[in-house]
């Protein structure tokens, strides 16, 4: 069983944009309550889609270089790039279902 991976402003070139499959990126601080009300799901997701979505988490606090990059204002925000490109962007705590469709749209 997999989850969902935290990646850093250093890595983030390697492991979302130059990943194989589509990659769902969890925006998100700790002191964010939306953000923790989400992680679950986002961990569902990541479960229900190994081996063809890869999720990761990146804490805004910690890496403030791709979050301002891609003009991340409010969070939780979530983002899914295919192919090195942001094809979709969600904010804030959604349901499962919402993420999941969205999700879909790129596979």
């Amino acid at each position: 069983m997999s989850g969902a991976i935290d990646v850093l402003d250093a890595s983030f070139e390697q492991e979302v944009l130059g990943a194989e499959v589509p990659v769902l990126v969890d925006f998100w601080a700790p002191w964010c309550g939306p953000c923790r009300m989400v992680a679950p799901v986002v961990q569902e997701i990541a479960e229900q889609y190994d081996g063809k979505v890869k999720v990761v988490k990146m804490n805004t606090d910690e890496n403030p270089k791709v979050a301002s990059e891609y003009g991340i204002r409010s969070i939780p925000t979530l983002m899914v790039f295919k192919g090195g490109q942001k094809v979709d962007v969600v904010v804030g705590a959604v349901p499962k279902a919402t993420l999941a469709s969205t999700l879909e749209k790129h596979l």
